[in-house]
């Protein structure tokens, strides 16, 4: 396999980092043959034995703790000491060593799972969450009719946060998984963050009766939990790209990742590749004109984010490396059973109440009991608009515009309100968020639509009361936005196109997707669209030779 030669500055860095018996280190070997050599001896508890009749090598004089065999990366895990570690450096038959690092832990931009561990207080949603709006976006439904193959027979590893395995639109279609992360024996796959539950969900979920399903319905979903609240350890990660190549996989779902990779990782990368796995990783969330890694590598299709007026999601990172675009904002997908939250609105004018379409918003306080409490209107939310009015135990009726959801809701509060109904200032709904954090505000708070918000305006201008209450639901399903949502819509398109054809390379997918995507009005001057919006009926066709 190809490696990649680390610079001199780098391994004197990691070798005076204040290394200590117990740390983990990645040593990649120069070949299989010293793999296996390092690998044995190593290994064995008896060098000494061994040295005394004179029968060592150059790997018998280090007191290294084999953590694990990476055969298909000719890479070790091993636990040492700073002075051991060195003499591994001078062997000549070590091609890098690399210090245990943590990449941030992937999350969505808006939407994160809300009280994952409390399933019990709320009733649930019965409402079905339907097809989400990236599948005929991508035209995944059109690819199944050209090929007649709903990715059946292809097998995709996600390496994320871990997955509810027992979700009902997932349990059918996952196959395996391992934990990476060092939190279990290799078993626990579980998911506490609910990313790669989501991820997985548009990757391969299950056809239902109300129209939800994943881009690739019969594809096989592997899960390698690479990331948890710590991050994402170049470690796990390399472990999880050779479980890859073991179990000859179609393709590598990564949506994770940072401003920088390490060179273990990159070989890791490299070894998917020559192995015929197609990789594919999230741009990043920044919004910058530089595409993180390890999407940014040469290998790997980079994914960016549009919304669903198929523009560019603002937060989207693009730049030379970005390879295409996919449905990132709004993505409806699984989560952890009964972590996702919807809210359930009811409003009262002229005596008559009635159920209206509604988003909860995270970071709000949760509601068990629908209280019908009286509606005072406040403008837009800004300080000024809750002077002179008493919003004590009440809601505010706020409209959506000139300062953040936060800042509204923070001011309601401020005036002792006991929630906030904000109301769009343009057609539909959108999915926010009032804390950046993960933390919860004391306030029940809800988003309604804009007719809904004119008209109880409308009622308390006229000097009628008007009523609101707002329940949480739990759910099985959330919609999150993020390149992270973007990514796997792709990876499920490979997955239909290595379906068409599994004779196909990692390059000749890659390329086969760049050149079938659809155009996407806006500038592309600096390649903030790569070459589109993916297309998977194109490119199943491309793959079938049409």
């Amino acid at each position: 396999m190809k490696l990649q030669v680390v610079l001199a500055a780098f391994i004197s860095l990691v070798l005076t980092s204040g290394a200590f018996a117990g740390e983990r280190y990645l040593v990649v070997l120069k070949s299989t043959q010293s793999f296996k050599t390092a690998s044995t001896t190593l290994s064995n508890k008896d060098k000494g034995f061994f040295n005394s009749f004179g029968f060592g090598n150059t790997f018998s004089k280090v007191n290294a703790n084999v953590v694990d065999k990476l055969e298909n990366l000719n890479t070790l895990v091993v636990s040492a000491d700073a002075a051991e570690i060195a003499k591994l450096q001078n062997n000549s038959e070590v091609a890098l060593i690399e210090k245990e690092i943590f990449h941030p832990a992937p999350k969505p931009m808006k939407g994160f799972v809300v009280n994952s561990k409390n399933k019990s207080v709320m009733a649930s949603a019965t409402a079905a969450p339907g097809k989400p709006w990236g599948i005929d976006a991508v035209k995944a439904p059109e690819a199944w009719k050209a090929s007649g193959n709903k990715g059946s027979g292809t097998r995709v590893l996600v390496l994320d946060t871990g997955i509810d395995a027992e979700h009902p639109s997932l349990k059918a279609n996952f196959e395996k998984g391992q934990d990476f992360t060092g939190a279990s024996n290799g078993s626990d796959f579980s998911d506490n963050m609910g990313h790669g539950t989501h991820v997985s969900g548009t990757i391969a979920g299950i056809e239902d009766a109300a129209g939800f399903t994943g881009v690739a319905p019969e594809a096989k979903v592997l899960m390698g939990r690479v990331c948890s609240s710590a991050g994402c350890s170049n470690i796990a990660i390399a472990q999880g790209i050779n479980w890859g190549v073991t179990e000859n996989v179609d393709v590598i779902s990564m949506s994770l990742g940072g401003m920088w990779s390490t060179p273990a990782e990159r070989a890791a990368i490299d070894a998917a590749d020559q192995a015929g796995i197609t990789v594919v990783a999230a741009s990043g969330n920044n919004g910058s004109g530089v595409v993180s890694y390890p999407a940014a590598l040469p290998t790997v299709i980079a994914v960016g984010a549009i919304n669903n007026k198929l523009e560019k999601a603002d937060f989207s990172q693009f730049g030379p490396e970005l390879a295409i675009v996919a449905p990132g904002v709004a993505v409806v997908s699984t989560v952890p059973m009964g972590s996702g939250r919807e809210s359930e609105v009811y409003v009262t004018t002229k005596n008559v109440a009635k159920k209206v379409e509604s988003k909860s918003f995270q970071g709000a306080k949760e509601s068990s009991m629908a209280v019908d409490t009286e509606l005072v209107y406040a403008g837009l939310g800004k300080p000024e608009d809750f002077v002179g009015r008493d919003f004590t135990g009440k809601y505010a009726l706020i409209s959506r515009g000139e300062i953040t959801f936060g800042d509204k809701v923070k001011n309601a509060l401020a005036a002792k309100a006991a929630g906030v109904i904000i109301y769009n200032n343009a057609p539909g709904l959108i999915s926010g968020a009032i804390t950046q954090d993960g933390t919860t505000l004391e306030i029940f708070a809800a988003m309604v639509e804009q007719t809904v918000g004119e008209e109880l305006k409308a009622e308390l201008d006229a000097g009628m009361p008007a009523t609101a209450s707002i329940m949480t639901l739990k759910t099985d399903y959330a919609a999150f936005d993020g390149t992270s949502m973007a990514t796997p819509h792709v990876a499920g398109v490979v997955a239909l196109v290595k379906g068409a054809n599994k004779a196909l390379k990692p390059t000749e997918v890659k390329a086969i997707l760049q050149k079938t995507a659809q155009s996407l009005l806006g500038s592309n001057a600096n390649n903030e669209l790569g070459a589109g919006l993916v297309n998977a009926e194109a490119a199943v066709n491309a793959a079938l030779g049409k």
